[in-house]
């Protein structure tokens, strides 16, 4: 079977770890530091700004918490959005407000923010789909003008940049993750940068229980340094140093993996090009990460489709489900952006470890169907 995300480690992240055991030392320790910095140095913001952590969906629960969201307050979420993001909203008993998305891009654009947005409002969370931007930048700027907090679900979008800057440092708070699917990986994992360093140091204190540390390390500050007193409530949500190693070595890596998948990503639009039933997607720069390779066919047309793919070993598939087709968060809509998009896409196996060869059956069996 062609998977359609696959994590690519080996000898070197091997390595890593073993020197992190030989190190006596597996929690959180100089190795989460120096993946935080070296991280930071990537995105291009200082390292105190950044918090690495269990996972990005931690991520999102974190800054959720942080902003002290309640009954009453309002959160706009693009309907194709990842279910963890919701989730994090509604933990806190604020409402969500579903917008739309481009149909093509998958995307929100400025408008359907705009138009989202209520005196209620107190954050947008959006993602960038599938490594592209989108508009971040103008929605950016519309938070600003506005006094909305803007969280960048940035899972998805390691490697993406707009006039230089990294996606996921345009609003006030990103989260990266690091999960098995991402272009990097640490088997599970995730950053949080946060644009005020106060608010980064509340929620570095967040995942550490509270501030909630005891033990040798503490001896400095007190002669008693078994006792506890944490600063605030939290739970444990703190990057190891086990998984800091991979990271590092993912890191130092990850231009690599992206050269790779655009490279997969321009031969399948030159292969496609000329199928009359078939759109790819739109002209992509090389400032936007190929995370996802999606195409949109007819309706009625694209689970005849998967089925066809999946029967010849390619696994394609469809993220994000919209979040008003679900019932935990139904909405009346309208959303004919993500209704369209929802009926149409189908995203194609991408990732670094995709041979020449596999790239070449999945085209073969995408161009074998009879729609």
């Amino acid at each position: 079977m062609i998977n359609l995300f696959q994590p690519t480690a080996g000898d070197a992240e091997l390595a890593a770890i073993r020197g992190a055991f030989a190190s006596n030392w597996l929690g959180t320790g100089p190795r989460t530091a120096e993946f935080e910095t070296a991280f930071a140095t990537y995105v291009g913001c200082p390292a105190g700004e950044f918090v690495a952590i269990t996972s990005c969906t931690e991520g999102l629960f974190q800054a959720m918490a942080a902003l002290d969201l309640g009954p009453g307050d309002e959160v706009v979420l693009p309907t194709i959005s990842f279910i963890g993001a919701a989730h994090a909203v509604h933990s806190t008993g604020a409402r969500i407000v579903l917008c739309d998305v481009d149909p093509l891009t998958l995307n929100p654009t400025v408008e359907h923010i705009a138009d989202a947005i209520t005196p209620a409002t107190k954050a947008v969370m959006l993602l960038h789909y599938g490594g592209g931007p989108g508009s971040i930048a103008e929605i950016a700027a519309l938070t600003t003008r506005l006094g909305v907090v803007l969280v960048e679900d940035a899972a998805c979008s390691l490697g993406a940049f707009t006039d230089e800057v990294a996606c996921g440092t345009f609003g006030d708070i990103g989260i990266w993750s690091f999960d098995s699917m991402k272009v990097m990986t640490t088997g599970d994992g995730g950053m949080l940068w946060c644009r005020d360093p106060a608010m980064a140091d509340r929620i570095r204190c967040a995942v550490r229980l509270g501030g909630a540390t005891t033990g040798f390390s503490q001896r400095s500050r007190s002669s008693r340094w078994w006792e506890l007193e944490p600063e605030r409530d939290g739970r444990r949500a703190a990057m190891n140093d086990l998984t800091a190693a991979m990271g590092l070595v993912q890191l130092g890596r990850l231009p690599e993996f992206l050269d790779r998948r655009r490279e997969i990503a321009v031969a399948y639009d030159a292969a496609l090009a000329d199928l009359p039933w078939l759109v790819v997607p739109e002209s992509q720069t090389r400032q936007t990460a190929r995370i996802f390779y999606w195409v949109q066919v007819p309706a009625g047309v694209r689970d005849r489709l998967a089925t066809h793919l999946l029967e010849r070993d390619v696994y394609a598939s469809f993220r994000y489900w919209p979040l008003h087709r679900t019932q935990m968060y139904r909405a009346a809509g309208p959303f004919p952006g993500a209704d369209h998009a929802a009926e149409a896409t189908l995203m194609l196996p991408l990732h670094q470890g995709l041979s020449d060869s596999e790239a070449a059956q999945v085209l073969a069996a995408l161009r074998a169907f009879k729609p």
